[in-house]
Order: structure tokens, then C-alpha cells, then sequence
């Protein structure tokens, strides 16, 4: 009955905003679902992979259609007018993105690999799997769940337990303050400063990408937070998404804190089915840029995506070829000292430099817009004050990221409690604090729809 009012409640959420999706998500479910009992029972291995072969194209199939057929269509049409032959755009069709797409395809995927791999028993109770699929708390951003991991806690009986409830209001509470007063808050200076891009010197283009990068991360890691604390409420845990990404000191620790769902599910499906680094290492390099580019192809229909991931790959490849990606697994910054030393520093700083050049390639609409947007960030040294779009003081602004990073900073050794402070009194005060600020950032009007409902 649990999983039956979540199932419920699930499809509701989804059909709320277009009924007619939801036959998307059921036929992804009812595919996973036959597919991996007949991968169950089938010990021949060709029968095996000829059914896993199943789930994949299905899956596959439905993602590239309405996220990608469009895209390669147009890339098509453009590289012959490039060759001098005319090919009619009315090839190109109407097509909605539904909501959520690039994540519950790829959770439901992952149930029929895990269960190929045999590293996983199928289910026979289709409303806990559908359940699965269609959890509402991730459904529609993530975290991209592992059966593994969320399918177990779905087939149990939960119960209420307080600590549970109190730690999932806290993340809920933290990750409103990241979207509202954060994100929210710093998106019409972005959005001005990327669409007005041609008019404003280095300076504040260089704002305008420092700004874009918190956008994102207290967009993002906003939602997931929600998402997390959303679910503890139903007894249910799932997966960290985000571990402080922007004190990593290294691109390879980087990807192991930012969007952790994503970049474990791509190097357990399809880095290490490769070979992954136990090949030789042209063939590494290989697989880097084929992990990357993939990536940046999830994240749209847009070259901006793949230049963007293939950025991250050369970024990424030298690190990996001289054996230092897995030197920061197991710390994290000033692990045992208050203030981070010299160099730890300067490795943060470079790393965050590097990340917030990349994010420009992320937020702009063509490639010939984002180099166009470099290129003044670098070579047009002129200064100019920044004025808010609405007249608010930007000093305000600064401030307010500034006391976004010291407390990250000082609660960077567990992401799952933003307020672990053993005085009561202490908690309650940093919950006024930032339901304060909350309240002072919110701006009704404001468009405050999520950047990865898009992808």
C-alpha cells in the first residue's frame, strides 16, 4: 500500500504537468521490467545479450527521438548546404522534450544491465518496480538512481523515524536557500550579461561566468538536496549527487563531487566496459573522450554540450595518464587543519578557474557565442561597473556568495547535514538565518523552473 500511494502520487506529479508522457514512462518500465526477468531466466548468453539489446535500443530509441532528433537532423541539413547541396528544413518535426527524459531512461537501463551483469535479482512485484522508475522526488532531475540501491528500501515496509524526517527537512531547507536565494537570485544578472554579452567589457563577462557557475551548482545541487530530503520523509535514502565540487583541486576530483549520479552511472556503463584505464593508453584517451563527449551530448541537443564535454575531456586526460586523478578519493580539503594550506589554495583556485572558463560553452546558445564571449573575457581589458538589471546594490550580492562559501566551507565534511551543530540553540538559529534569507532573496515573477528539467 506504501508503494502503491507513491506510485499514485508519482504519476499525478509527472501527468500534471502533460498526462500524455506518462505512456512514455510505462512503456520504459514495462520494457525494463519483461526484459529482465527473461535475462533472469535465460542462461544462453547470446539469448542473454539479444534481450539486454532490447531494453537498450527501446530506451535508447525514445531518448534520441525527442531529444535528438531535431539536432541530428539539423546538423545533417547543415553539413551538405556546407558541401554546396540544398536539403529542405521541413525534415525537422514539432517535438516536445518530455520532462526528466535523460534521467528515468537511464535509471531503468540500468536495472536490465545490473541484472545482466548478475550483479542484481529481478523483481517480480511491478508496483515496487514501477515505483522504481517513477519515484517523484528524482524523477524529473535525479539523482539517477541504482536499482541496487533505491529498489531494496522500495520492497521493504518503511516506518517513521525521527531522525530520518528531521535530517530530510534540513535538506530541504538548504537546498530552497541554494535554489531561491542563490540561484534564483543571480539568473537575471546572468541571463543579461550572456544576452548582452557584445556590450560589456572583460570584467563583467568574467562575472558573468563566476556567476553562471554558483547558478548552476545552487540550482542543481538545490534540487538534489530537495530531491534527498524529499525522499527521507518517505523513509527512503538516496545517493549524494553533490560532495562541495567547488573545493576540489583537481578536474579528476571534480568530476568525483559534481553530478556523482551521472559520472558514476557513465564510467560503470560504459567507461569500464571499455577497458577503462586497464588498456594502453591511447585506447584510455579513447575512452576519456568517448565518456565525455557522451556526457556533454546527455546534458542537450546542442554542439555547446559536446565542446563542453570534450573540454573536460583534455582537461581530464592528462590528469588520468600521469596516475594523479585518484590522489584526492579519500580527503577533502584542510581535512584536519581549520584553513587549507598554500598550495591546496592555489589547487583550488586553478581547478575553479578552469571549471567556470568551461561553464561558458554550458550557457551559451552556439559555439560562435561562446568563443565570441572568451574572446572579449580575455582581450578586452576596458572597465566598466556592473548595474544590477533591477537597481539592487551588488555589493549585496557579493556578500551573499561570499557567506554561501564560508559555510560550505565549514560544512564541507558532510553534505548530508547542513546544520550539524550539537547546540539547539545554534541549529534554530541557523534555520532563522536561512529562512531569513530566503524570504529577503525570493522575487515573485521570477521564472523559477530548474536548469535540469531541460536535459
Amino acid at each position: 500500500m506504501q508503494n502503491l500511494l507513491l506510485l499514485l502520487a508519482s504519476y499525478m506529479f509527472y501527468g500534471w504537468w502533460d498526462w500524455r508522457f506518462l505512456l512514455l514512462i510505462l512503456f520504459s518500465t514495462l520494457v525494463d521490467f519483461i526484459v529482465g526477468q527473461w535475462i533472469y531466466r535465460t542462461e544462453a548468453k547470446n539469448k542473454r545479450r539479444y534481450f539486454l539489446w532490447i531494453s537498450v535500443i527501446c530506451n535508447i530509441g525514445i531518448l534520441a527521438f525527442f531529444k535528438y532528433f531535431n539536432f541530428f537532423t539539423d546538423s545533417f541539413i547543415e553539413t551538405f548546404r556546407f558541401l554546396g547541396f540544398s536539403i529542405h528544413q521541413s525534415w525537422t518535426l514539432k517535438i516536445i522534450l518530455p520532462v526528466g527524459i535523460s534521467f528515468y531512461t537511464f535509471q531503468t537501463m540500468s536495472y536490465s544491465l545490473d541484472v545482466y551483469k548478475k550483479k542484481l535479482i529481478p523483481t517480480k512485484d511491478f508496483i515496487s518496480f514501477a515505483t522504481y522508475v517513477s519515484f517523484f522526488p528524482q524523477l524529473v532531475a535525479g539523482p539517477i538512481e541504482r536499482a541496487s540501491n533505491l529498489l531494496p528500501q522500495i520492497l521493504k515496509k518503511r516506518e517513521f523515524k525521527y531522525s530520518q524526517i528531521a535530517g530530510g527537512l534540513r535538506l530541504i531547507l538548504w537546498g530552497l536557500f541554494k535554489k531561491i536565494a542563490i540561484a534564483d537570485s543571480l539568473a537575471p544578472m546572468v541571463d543579461d550579461i550572456f544576452n548582452n554579452a557584445g556590450t560589456y567589457p572583460s570584467t563583467t563577462l568574467l562575472m558573468g561566468a563566476l556567476f553562471f557557475g554558483f547558478q548552476i551548482y545552487g540550482d542543481f545541487s538545490g534540487y538534489s538536496d530537495i530531491a534527498i530530503g524529499t525522499a527521507k520523509l518517505f523513509g527512503i535514502e538516496l545517493m549524494s549527487n553533490f560532495k562541495f565540487p567547488y573545493f576540489s583541486r583537481s578536474i579528476g576530483e571534480f568530476w568525483r563531487r559534481w553530478h556523482i549520479s551521472l559520472s558514476t552511472w557513465f564510467r560503470d556503463y560504459l567507461y569500464i566496459p571499455l577497458g577503462g584505464s586497464k588498456v594502453e593508453k591511447i585506447k584510455v584517451v579513447r575512452n576519456i573522450f568517448i565518456i565525455f563527449l557522451v556526457s556533454g551530448l546527455w546534458h542537450g541537443a546542442n554542439w555547446t554540450f559536446v565542446f563542453w564535454g570534450g573540454i573536460h575531456a583534455m582537461l581530464f586526460a592528462p590528469t588520468l595518464l600521469l596516475g594523479n586523478n585518484r590522489k584526492y578519493t579519500k580527503t577533502i580539503l584542510a581535512e584536519s587543519r581549520i584553513l587549507p594550506s598554500l598550495k591546496e589554495l592555489i589547487l583550488v583556485l586553478g581547478t575553479f578557474f578552469m571549471v567556470t572558463i568551461t561553464w561558458v560553452f554550458f550557457r551559451a546558445d552556439s559555439l560562435s557565442g561562446a568563443f565570441a564571449y572568451l574572446g572579449r573575457t580575455f582581450f578586452d581589458f576596458s572597465y566598466q561597473p556592473y548595474l544590477h538589471p533591477k537597481g539592487y546594490r551588488m555589493i549585496d550580492f557579493h556578500i551573499l556568495l561570499g557567506l554561501f562559501v564560508i559555510y560550505e566551507y565549514i560544512i564541507r565534511k558532510n553534505e548530508r547535514s547542513p546544520f550539524n551543530f550539537s547546540s539547539k540553540v545554534m541549529r534554530f538559529i541557523m534555520y532563522a538565518l536561512i529562512a531569513f534569507g530566503i524570504l529577503l532573496f525570493y522575487e515573485s515573477g521570477v521564472d523559477r523552473s530548474f536548469i535540469y528539467f531541460q536535459f
